[in-house]
């Protein structure tokens, strides 16, 4: 006796991929709206046009290498006697040289450690 082949067909594995891709999109899709939206009448601060100012106890060297420290002028060397942190704002045309030289200036008269402030630090 001849056994008849199965006319049963087998599931395709692309449904499983597919069902598991579609349970992930609509977990996203909740996870997303967790977090409650803003108002919609809410305008955001504009900080645009702010001045920015160095922290008070920044060291401000100027365009020509002139050494600041709350205004009034200082050398390196008096500054960094004092050890500690010292944070260095610099201007934008300050050349990387003169900057460099201040701030080796600064670890030989003690000071732990120098970091130079940038636009985006002031903010």
């Amino acid at each position: 006796m001849r056994r008849r082949p199965s006319l049963r067909r087998e599931r395709e594995p692309a449904i499983a991929l597919i069902n598991i891709v579609f349970l992930m999109l609509i977990f996203f899709l909740i996870a997303g709206t967790l977090a409650p939206p803003l108002d919609a009448d809410l305008r955001l601060v504009e900080a645009e046009d702010l001045d920015s100012a160095p922290p008070p106890d920044g060291l401000v060297v100027r365009a020509d290498g002139a050494v600041l420290h709350r205004g009034a002028p200082v050398s390196p060397e008096e500054f960094g006697a004092s050890g500690g942190e010292v944070r260095i704002v610099p201007d934008r045309d300050l050349p990387a040289a003169d900057l460099l030289r201040i701030a080796r200036a600064l670890q030989a008269a003690g000071a732990e450690s120098v970091t130079v402030v940038g636009e985006r630090g002031l903010r």
